[in-house]
């Protein structure tokens, strides 16, 4: 295709909120005909102009068949597992266009490990660390550094193998943890890094290879529970744009990690089509890298979509063929935009699973047709066409409004109607930017 135009047809990879979202965004796209999931989730087929292909993310083989049946013309993989075992580069050898890196780029978010060093030797600022591979070499530096730490799994852990331990006790329990299998291969080795103290925020770009766009700047809520307390978990919701970072703010983020960073993986060879994250830490000398993904965050993913104007399919088609510079600008509307999800019971130590899911909405709020999104995730449909929850973030209910009071109150009104037993939603979510 020329760079520039849109592509027509279109195959998501991924079955999360973060691809529904995805999915949605992209069939509103003007030119767009058709988008297609894989293997998508319960939410799916409600989404105009979307398919759904019952095939998993990483059997590669039968997503390019998918792609060669359909005649796709861009692909846009959603989690970072299929990108760490090269889906990107199975496709893109296969002359299919795809919106995400290669296994190498992705060693990004799937070595901890890689990364740090990575920003080490190209200057990004991040916080000191200490790595290694056996549980006994690990306490050993945790008593010579004498303080408590965050301790990282290396590998990818689905958003689980991090803690920030208050106390060297705490850090000596993570440690037997992640030693004692409990991530298994991920947590072959470990990344100790110092605790740096400041708020968070998400910063993310669309990258070509050699050019980007960044989008507003996000904030998530890990902790499960109200006052950010309780178990890390993926994400139980977020806002957009966080007014931590204006735009001096962002444009230094660019210049001091994300352009950099970009120049690094030029460096080692590495034609980098996708998007970096980077999940950063407003430190008092200024951002910190907390950690790097090679994808959309989630729900940051869910919370940005309804902002990206209709040119948001021609630009990622232009970072797949590494014409940025002859994409369309990317329009960003103007407004708030809210994000809580909804968890089944349990998370993020057991989730249940199965439970009927009732949703209220209007056939349009449920279509995303207003200013009001509910993106599933964590559902699929039973045999009878049923409902049901079948992961640990189920829902995620988005709303946009001219200010964060007016978009929170509207994405829980929104979740007021949805119902699942066990239902668990934090009431406090954008807490940093609402007045009431």
């Amino acid at each position: 295709m020329l760079p520039g135009t849109t592509p027509r047809r279109i195959l998501v990879v991924g079955g999360g909120g973060r691809e529904n979202a995805l999915g949605w965004a992209l069939a509103r796209c003007s030119g767009v005909e058709q988008v297609w999931v894989a293997p998508g989730n319960g939410g799916t087929q409600a989404l105009t102009g979307c398919q759904q292909l019952p095939i998993a993310e990483h059997d590669q083989a039968a997503l390019l068949n998918a792609a060669r049946e359909h005649q796709i013309e861009l692909v846009v993989v959603g989690p970072e597992a299929p990108l760490a075992a090269g889906l990107a580069d199975s496709l893109r050898q296969a002359g299919v266009a795809v919106f995400g890196p290669g296994a190498a780029g992705a060693q990004l978010e799937a070595s901890k490990q890689w990364a740090k060093a990575l920003m080490v030797e190209a200057g990004i600022p991040t916080a000191r660390h200490w790595t290694a591979s056996s549980l006994e070499d690990a306490l050993a530096q945790v008593e010579a550094v004498g303080q408590p730490l965050v301790v990282k799994a290396d590998g990818l852990a689905a958003g689980k193998g991090v803690t920030v331990a208050s106390s060297i006790a705490e850090t000596r329990a993570a440690l037997e943890e992640v030693f004692s299998g409990r991530f298994g291969a991920a947590g072959a080795s470990v990344v100790l890094e110092e605790i740096l103290e400041g708020p968070e925020v998400s910063v993310f770009a669309l990258c070509d290879g050699q050019r980007m766009v960044l989008l507003p700047p996000a904030q998530d809520h890990k902790r499960i529970g109200e006052g950010d307390t309780g178990p890390n978990t993926g994400g139980m919701g977020a806002y957009a744009p966080a007014p931590l970072l204006d735009q001096a703010g962002l444009e230094q983020v660019r210049q001091q990690v994300l352009e950099p960073t970009l120049a690094a993986l030029q460096a080692l060879g590495i034609d980098y089509r996708g998007v970096i994250y980077a999940g950063l830490m407003l430190t008092a000398s200024g951002p910190s890298v907390i950690e790097f993904n090679c994808r959309f965050g989630d729900p940051e993913c869910e919370t940005l979509m309804p902002l990206m104007g209709p040119e948001l399919a021609a630009v990622l088609l232009a970072c797949a063929q590494g014409r940025l510079d002859q994409a369309p600008a990317l329009t960003i509307h103007p407004g708030c935009s809210a994000c809580v999800i909804a968890a089944a019971a349990g998370y993020p130590l057991s989730a249940r699973l199965g439970d009927a899911i009732r949703i209220d909405l209007s056939p349009d709020d449920q279509a995303g047709q207003g200013s009001l999104q509910l993106f599933h995730a964590g559902s699929q449909r039973d045999g009878s066409g049923a409902c049901l929850s079948a992961g640990g973030r189920v829902l995620a209910m988005v709303a946009q409004a001219d200010d964060f009071d007016a978009a929170f109150a509207q994405a829980y009104a929104g979740l007021a109607q949805v119902h699942f037993d066990g239902m668990t939603v934090r009431r406090d979510i954008g807490h940093q930017v609402r007045n009431r």
